[in-house]
């Protein structure tokens, strides 16, 4: 009896022990499909802000908690599905949908730059708006639609870093993303837009230190969003590039731009050797990259300029 009672205990042991295993690969590949969609993580915290400049300040929280409940209702019941069915029954189509998703960006990156030279500005800030009901609705639709995109690349992109894993660690992977990238970018997102408040009420106070903090912040953050807006933007441009080098490559469509781009990244680790050449290895890529999306989005972006002219035709 005490021989099968020992014997039983062991295979649970043995059991647990593979379970934590199972978590550590789980919790590994969460991690390393998280840092593979940093980039679209860095433009979505960047446009979120975006949607509530301008709102009063009582209204900034509760829009950005819907816009995060929207975003994580995105990831949970429409992305994640749809990418395990796809990548299940049809997974010759993600690179396809990386490809598309991969334009959308560098679309909006080259549209950015372009805007930023050519659109006329007064220079005057917007005032503050006091919305209806109806008007926020539709503000944090929007702001969920556009987190729609965004999160398909950042679910598809984990998604590919496992496709060849079995549905299960898909599963749980895509779950941790979904969540984890979640809380980040809204959590983020809702410090940057309250960050001004906090050095208000700091300027207020008494003690000296305490009042160059708060002025600093109340001054510094117009700056903070204006450069979270650049960093977007490049963002859009180096992931976007780098999602079609990296896809159409693996497509099988046209293999020439990618092996460049790698060879260009391994000569220059192995001319500069040690880390030092590994992360100017890594910041070629990342130019070529951004130049790859800002060619390919400054096209679209003429083809979808020229679009309402033709429709009036």
């Amino acid at each position: 009896m005490s021989g099968g009672l020992f014997a039983l205990l062991d295979d649970v042991a043995v059991l647990a022990r593979m379970a934590a295993a199972s978590i550590d690969d789980v919790a590994a590949a969460a991690g390393k499909a998280t840092v593979k969609s940093a980039g679209v993580v860095i433009d979505d915290t960047a446009v979120t802000p975006q949607y509530v400049h301008g709102i009063a300040a009582e209204r900034e929280l509760p829009m950005i908690k819907k816009i995060a409940i929207g975003s994580i209702r995105n990831k949970l019941l429409i992305i994640l599905p749809a990418a395990l069915i796809l990548n299940a029954f049809l997974p010759d189509l993600l690179p396809i949908i990386l490809i598309l998703g991969g334009t959308f960006l560098a679309f909006e990156g080259a549209h950015k730059v372009w805007h930023h030279f050519f659109a006329h500005d007064d220079g005057h800030e917007a005032p503050v708006t006091e919305l209806g009901p109806d008007a926020e609705k539709e503000m944090v639709g929007g702001a969920i639609r556009t987190d729609l995109i965004l999160s398909a690349e950042i679910m598809v992109i984990a998604l590919a870093s496992v496709a060849s894993e079995s549905v299960w660690t898909q599963l749980f992977v895509l779950l941790a993303v979904a969540v984890v990238i979640t809380v980040a970018v809204y959590g983020v997102v809702a410090l940057i837009v309250k960050m001004d408040d906090v050095g208000l009420s700091l300027s207020l106070r008494t003690p000296p230190l305490a009042k160059r903090i708060g002025l600093a912040l109340v001054a510094g953050m117009p700056k903070l969003l204006t450069a979270l807006s650049v960093v977007g933007t490049v963002a859009m441009l180096w992931v976007g590039g780098h999602i079609l080098l990296v896809n159409v490559h693996e497509a099988g469509w046209w293999d020439a731009p990618y092996n460049w781009v790698h060879d260009i990244e391994h000569e220059i680790e192995h001319a500069v050797h040690g880390a030092f050449g590994a992360v100017l290895g890594w910041l070629a890529n990342t130019a070529i990259s951004a130049v790859v999306g800002f060619v390919v989005g400054s096209v679209v972006a003429g083809l979808v300029s020229l679009w309402p002219a033709k429709a009036e035709k």
